[in-house]
């Protein structure tokens, strides 16, 4: 289904919401949910909080013919529930998702369905209210959940990717279009994601990658260290998620976990490297499932001549850029995540530039 670009809807008034909301289903710019319809004035106090041209265009698909502007994103997250002030970590997001390369290829019309992960830090997590712990990668908090939405909302609507259309999804993750959690910086041990993406700590900034899915690894059950951390080398290494001979992951540690290895002296730098040197399978293990002969292009070949006690490593280097490393959550158990990074990080965060805190009211 191709649909036309969303524009501003006029003024509606309290009995006409009904009307207009069930005039943008009609339109086809729904993900499924009723969306906020965009009224010029409303859009116009997303773009007041920056410093951007309206017509600016910020991404495009080439192959498609289709453009994004920053009045399509204003537009987008204004019906994807944000507040205005919400819009300059809207367009970090989507910046830091563009660098992802496969994002301004054939990322979003992968069989696999690739969702976003955005992660933020500095000041603004605190400023806009987004969650840092309990129940991260679930719903409950407006701007977690509404600011990965304007990105799949802008996918859709500007880019033109719809299911059973331009989009090619098998059977698609659920959750596309929600991840986006705050650093729990309070509580991490280590420097945060966005200092590993060249940004200052204490920056507000946005760090954003394609990921595949999300898989935990609870274990509350060792405090040695290496234990630990070879129950994520075996999460990891599962011949399920290996397409590519070379392939990269992310974790979210819980600060739990974090805090175990920070205090067993482990940095990130530490982390990654007892993972990469330990993440991988045999080729015996890989021959079993049929992926012994796969290359990093992801196609099979015959590799007989291979010893099948040959240990195959998972990544094909020890930097951020294939191991993304983020802490989140609650302290109250030992669970974490396993990222499945869809391409590789670009290891390049964005400030978040404009103003995120809403208008003072004029006094009385």
């Amino acid at each position: 289904m191709d649909t036309e670009a969303p524009a501003v809807v006029p003024d509606a008034d309290p009995e006409a919401a009904q009307a207009a909301i069930e005039h943008c289903y009609a339109q086809g710019w729904s993900d499924g949910l009723p969306l906020v319809p965009a009224t010029r004035p409303l859009v116009d106090r997303f773009l007041a909080t920056v410093d951007r041209r309206p017509d600016e265009v910020i991404g495009a698909l080439e192959h498609l013919n289709r453009t994004v502007t920053v009045e399509l994103a204003a537009i987008n997250a204004a019906m994807a529930g944000c507040r205005p002030e919400y819009f300059p970590v809207v367009l970090a997001a989507w910046e830091a998702v563009q660098r992802d390369r496969s994002a301004t290829g054939g990322g979003w019309q992968s069989t696999s369905g690739p969702s976003p992960l955005l992660v933020v830090n500095g000041p603004v997590r605190a400023e806009l209210g987004f969650n840092a712990a309990g129940g991260v990668f679930g719903p409950g908090f407006r701007p977690n959940t509404t600011v990965p939405r304007t990105i799949g909302l802008i996918v859709r609507n500007a880019l033109g990717v719809v299911p059973h259309g331009f989009e090619q999804a098998t059977q698609g993750l659920p959750g596309r279009w929600q991840v986006c959690l705050a650093e729990n910086e309070e509580e991490s041990p280590w420097e945060p994601l966005s200092v590993d993406g060249g940004v200052p700590a204490g920056t507000s900034a946005v760090s954003g990658f394609l990921t595949r899915t999300v898989e935990y690894v609870d274990n509350r059950h060792t405090a040695d260290p290496e234990q630990l951390l070879a129950d994520f080398a075996d999460t990891i290494s599962r011949s399920g998620a290996a397409i590519f001979r070379h392939h990269p992951a992310g974790i979210v540690f819980c600060p739990e976990h974090a805090q175990m290895l920070a205090g067993a002296g482990m940095g990130k730098a530490d982390v990654r490297a007892w993972l990469v040197e330990r993440c991988g399978r045999t080729k015996a293990d890989l021959a079993r499932v049929g992926k012994d002969g796969v290359g990093d292009n992801g196609v099979r070949f015959a590799d007989g001549s291979t010893d099948p006690d040959t240990f195959d490593r998972l990544f094909a280097s020890d930097g951020p850029e294939v191991l993304p490393i983020v802490v989140a959550g609650a302290r109250n158990a030992g669970i974490s995540m396993v990222v499945r990074v869809f391409a590789g990080w670009s290891a390049s965060s964005v400030p978040v530039v404009g103003r995120t805190t809403p208008p003072q009211e004029a006094a009385p």
